[in-house]
């Protein structure tokens, strides 16, 4: 359905008259109208309300973006739903723009006609953006000694910064104030997260972060030798440190021990290894070899199961012994070492009927 003859002659009017040289802003303190407000600054998403005020001089009125109408009056020209009047009073003409966005930014005009003068005033629509992280690295897995470039783009306006933080107890502040990070041949100590932050005080940082893990070969911590007295439980422990974790493997000479050998038991954790003899034999004790390795490399060390001797008095029996009729077990009345016996008790003890 085509306008009326009528409001298309007003739209080339109103077009003309907002190209007239003579329309210039009235400022604040101007004598004349129209007095549109100063610029308008929202956040995206929010309403703007542009107002304009009038006097009872006003015979037009109207308010434009650009070239295009919006508002005629009380008549809508914009096909914009979210464009609506406000008031239209003798003393102000206002129009609202619910859910703001980027191309609604620019120029509006508030055109009137008072007296066969055209006047009108320009006001300026700022759309504030909140930032947002549009892009960035994935997380990454490269070997010790590598060159890491990491990629954070954001978008916002104002133009938001951009900083990259290392989550370490032992980094402080940024290491990069810059939508890049260039890591020169990193270290097993630089692995972990790394930060990405977009800010520009509209709203909250958008903060996003990527994983980075630092490859390296096998490296022994801990490897200690151990005593254990013959028949007794005797642990031989490998501990170390790698990425990807280490697999372990244990030799005695040139042979591999496995967990199919009887009273030997093989465990095997992320950085830890380790060997139980239950019952530690003659065969058991002497050197052996804990190999940590992955795909970088390996790393091995020795380690010795050795025999530790102790202290170890059998109680005695026979006269002076007492034994418990539960258990079975005999309860000794003397437990002191031999060596520190007097001689003649010692002798006494082992020739009870023996006279001197």
């Amino acid at each position: 359905m085509g306008f009326a003859p009528w409001r298309w002659l007003l739209a080339l009017c109103l077009r003309l008259l907002f190209l007239v040289p003579a329309g210039v802003p009235v400022r604040s303190g101007d004598a004349g109208f129209p007095k549109a407000m100063d610029n308008v600054t929202v956040r995206q998403g929010e309403s703007a309300i542009l107002r304009c005020t009038v006097d009872s001089r006003v015979t037009r009125v109207a308010w434009l973006n650009r070239s295009t109408i919006l508002y005629t009056g009380n008549d809508k020209w914009s096909i914009d739903p979210r464009v609506v009047l406000l008031a239209y009073t003798k003393s102000q003409y206002s129009i609202e723009i619910q859910n703001v966005d980027i191309y609604d930014e620019g120029p509006y005009t508030c055109s009137v006609q008072t007296d066969n003068h055209p006047k009108t005033s320009r006001v300026h629509l700022i759309v504030q953006v909140p930032p947002r992280i549009v892009e960035i690295s994935s997380d990454i897995a490269v070997n010790e000694g590598s060159n890491v470039s990491l990629t954070c783009i954001a978008g916002g306006r104002p133009e938001p910064v951009v900083n990259w933080r290392y989550l370490s107890p032992k980094a402080h502040g940024f290491v990069s104030e810059d939508e890049y990070l260039e890591i020169t041949g990193i270290t097993r100590e630089q692995s972990g997260q790394y930060e990405c932050s977009a800010a520009n005080d509209v709203s909250a940082p958008d903060v996003r972060r990527v994983q980075v893990t630092v490859n390296y070969a096998p490296y022994i911590l801990d490897a200690q030798n151990i005593g254990a007295p013959l028949g007794h439980k005797g642990i031989l422990q490998c501990q170390a440190s790698a990425m990807p974790a280490a697999d372990f493997y244990w030799y005695k000479e040139d042979k591999r021990l496995s967990e199919s050998r009887r009273r030997v038991k093989v465990e095997n954790r992320e950085a830890l290894s380790r060997v139980t003899f239950f019952n530690v034999s003659e065969q058991d004790y002497g050197n052996y070899t804990c190999v940590a390795m992955n795909r970088l490399g390996h790393s091995n060390a020795s380690v010795i199961l050795y025999e530790e001797i102790t202290d170890v008095y059998t109680p005695l029996k026979g006269p002076g012994a007492v034994h418990d009729g539960n258990s079975g077990s005999p309860q000794c009345l003397y437990h002191a070492p031999l060596s520190i016996l007097p001689f003649f008790t010692l002798l006494s003890l082992l020739f009870p009927l023996a006279e001197f």
